[in-house]
């Protein structure tokens, strides 16, 4: 049996601890409690072809297109083939998905998409229900000595063999053996065999999100430190319905129910964008949305679902969230804005989750499998996560059993320092990494990150200052007795900063419009070619500097 790690608790997460459990001896760490990730919050459903009338092809056809072209042909195909399968296991695992009145899994429609081919659980709480469905069998895994859970425990690092620096221990390949974690306000190492990264999203890189709290990027964060390859960075996915304000979600179903968007005099105007109209895909329905709102100077446009059949039934989640905030969905106009979403880029994979470096694999929202291409096809995402965890879990049943890395001498590597508090820092990156971007917009924002790091000093000081990385003398870690959270947030704000700034390299790259990235200072046509493999924080602060 391999000692494996794996890191977060989302569907994919989830789903490859409970597929290597009984075969391995598997710890899962969660930063928060169990479940609590993106997928708890995803309103839409997960995609799948189910039923004579839909075809395997066809759902490619809609990915590649969603896609503008970037995806990964053979990926893509087989997320596709995989999904009826996904679905069905996650039925078997206790997911009740809704039926129509003759008792056969109800399809529902969304944008991109040509068929309707989204199944949902409890309406608008699909995610909610995998999570709790999945969690729960972990529950028993762990009750019965299959799985060790730590909750509440933060992954700060990957250790790999390029970290051992005695002589004579130097490897071609790095090897990852092993991750240092947060927990209970000390740092701690763990040994592994192999590592699953299932760490989520970055959507708090950003002033408006959808995403929870606890999206800040620390897997991916690590990888870069670890010198994993990562690939798509500039891709990130901004969804055109996030109530202002709050930045709740109002999922793309209920457009695909019928209801519409209006500007502020009331009038319709996305069927002068697209003829999909509002079920456009959701790069073009944010960016019109986001034009829309520059021309009335900053004010929200609107969605209307009063003429939706049922409206309030069929979404039972987002009517609650909207009646917290004073607002029905069955009477009035909801204000909405476009907000972060997904990532599209991430840990570069192979199509078994298997990442640059040897025994570390990365599956679902931190990884990069070229699925997603410059723009991810409506409820992709969940079936994404099921689909390559589970083939991720049998490449690590193929791996060598107890390949007997020695750990390394405990080692912290070097954090990307900002003087930006955690607010300045999104709202930079929202306006220069935003729905539109400029070279000069985003070699501001590189000049800041690179004034931060000059500005606020070293912190490789071992396990006292593990997470000593932000907000110059309001770090948290210039006192001792500061509280764990505070150390926490210090170390997310240091790896949303060095996310960002691989961001904004990628998107200086990639010179010409594609997808989620619009760049509105060029008109050029032909890719530049971003850069796929990660560099460290020091060169990447040398660049900035020379921009």
């Amino acid at each position: 049996m391999s000692r494996v790690i794996v890191a977060g608790s989302g569907i994919a997460g989830l789903t490859a601890a409970l597929r290597l459990s009984g075969r391995h001896t598997v710890t899962l760490v969660t930063k928060d409690r169990l479940g609590e990730s993106n997928t708890e919050w995803a309103q839409g459903g997960i995609a799948g072809v189910i039923g004579p009338d839909d075809t395997v092809d066809a759902h490619v056809a809609d990915t590649l297109t969603a896609g503008a072209g970037h995806c990964d042909p053979e990926a893509v195909h087989t997320l596709c083939e995989a999904g009826s399968d996904a679905i069905v296991s996650l039925a078997e695992a206790g997911v009740d998905f809704d039926t129509d009145p003759a008792g056969v899994w109800a399809r529902g429609m969304e944008g991109a998409h040509s068929y309707p081919r989204i199944f949902h659980s409890g309406g608008d709480a699909t995610g909610q229900t995998i999570s709790t469905a999945l969690a729960q069998k972990l529950r028993t895994e762990v009750a019965a000595g299959r799985v060790t859970l730590l909750e509440d425990t933060m992954l700060v690092d990957i250790l790999t063999s390029d970290d051992d620096r005695r002589p004579g221990r130097a490897t071609e390949v790095a090897t990852a053996t092993g991750i240092t974690v947060l927990r209970d306000g000390s740092v701690e190492t763990r040994a592994a065999d192999a590592i699953v990264l299932a760490t989520g999203g970055a959507g708090q890189l950003f002033a408006h999100t959808t995403n929870p709290a606890a999206a800040t990027g620390d897997g991916l964060a690590a990888a870069i430190r670890a010198g994993a390859e990562v690939a798509d960075l500039e891709f990130f996915q901004f969804h055109p319905t996030a109530l202002v304000g709050p930045g709740f979600l109002i999922s793309e179903a209920v457009r695909g129910a019928g209801a519409l968007l209006l500007d502020e005099r009331g009038r319709r105007f996305m069927a002068d964008v697209d003829d999909r109209a509002e079920l456009a895909s959701r790069d073009v329905v944010a960016l019109a949305l986001h034009r829309r709102q520059a021309e009335q100077d900053g004010r929200p446009c609107f969605l209307d679902a009063r003429a939706v059949p049922d409206v309030k039934a069929k979404f039972p989640s987002i009517t609650a969230g909207l009646a917290s905030q004073g607002l029905d969905l069955s009477r009035d106009l909801i204000p909405v804005t476009p907000a972060a979403h997904y990532f599209m880029g991430g840990v570069a994979t192979d199509r078994d989750g298997r990442t640059s470096i040897e025994g570390l694999f990365a599956v679902g929202e931190v990884a990069c499998t070229g699925v997603h291409g410059a723009n991810r096809l409506a409820s992709n995402s969940l079936l994404e996560g099921a689909v390559f965890a589970d083939r991720a879990a049998a490449a690590i049943d193929a791996l060598p059993v107890n390949r007997d890395h020695e750990l390394p001498l405990l080692q912290f590597r070097s954090f990307h320092q900002t003087a930006l508090t955690r607010t300045e820092l999104q709202a930079l990156t929202w306006a220069h990494l935003g729905v539109e971007r400029t070279a000069a917009g985003l070699r501001t924002l590189l000049d800041r990150l690179g004034d931060g790091a000059r500005n606020a000093g070293s912190t490789t000081n071992g396990a006292r200052n593990a997470g000593s990385t932000t907000n110059g003398a309001r770090n948290a870690d210039d006192h001792p007795t500061a509280p764990a959270a505070a150390r926490i947030e210090a170390l997310e704000t240091a790896n949303l900063a060095l996310i960002a700034g691989h961001m904004a390299r990628h998107a200086l790259a990639r010179e010409h419009s594609l997808g989620a990235h619009t760049r509105t200072d060029t008109t050029l046509t032909s890719s530049t070619t971003a850069p796929s493999t990660a560099t460290s924080p020091t060169a990447l602060l040398q660049e900035a500097t020379a921009c």
